[in-house]
């Protein structure tokens, strides 16, 4: 049975890193769900109190990444906040759009024609949608780069107590 329990672990753990790519997956909820069904379902005292506090402090910069990525390369650009909206839309229309192209260009498109229309200078409005491009692709490096951490801290917990196969 634990052997189903850690493939299920696992499985939620690579769910999480598809998530980067399918914002329609909660990438941060998965991965706490693989983090919660080994403390429930396998051993309930191995995982410490550093662990879930740095979990939980990570998982705050994880949803934050996308904000911060955003509004740096967004504003860096002088984009406007229809602009920041028409990206976050952007992201979640082009997840259901042939994924992951759509995430690249849908948010690049829409933050084009918004920018087009709000300031009728196409070269402004290209230089903010690739401004778009940029945050999204900072952000979800950012969090994967995050996420790598949590998923190798909790083997590294799970590890050094000699608790990978406890019954």
């Amino acid at each position: 049975m634990t052997i189903v329990i850690w493939i299920l672990i696992i499985a939620l753990f690579l769910l999480s890193f598809i998530g980067l790519v399918f914002p329609i997956i909660p990438s941060v909820l998965v991965l706490w769900g693989g983090f919660l069904l080994y403390t429930f379902a396998i051993n309930s005292g191995v995982l410490s109190l550093w662990f879930w506090i740095g979990a939980a402090l990570l998982t705050l910069l994880i949803l934050c990444a996308d904000l911060i990525a955003s509004q740096y390369f967004v504003k860096k650009y002088g984009g406007s906040k229809w602009g920041e909206r028409m990206a976050a839309i952007g992201v979640i229309v082009g997840s259901f759009v042939y994924p992951p192209f759509g995430l690249i260009f849908v948010p690049f498109i829409l933050v084009f024609v918004t920018e087009l229309i709000n300031e009728k200078n196409p070269q402004y409005a290209g230089k903010v949608a690739v401004a778009s491009l940029l945050a999204f692709l900072s952000s979800t490096f950012a969090k994967f780069i995050i996420q790598l951490v949590m998923v190798v801290w909790f083997f590294m917990e799970v590890v050094l107590k000699g608790s990978i196969f406890s019954f």
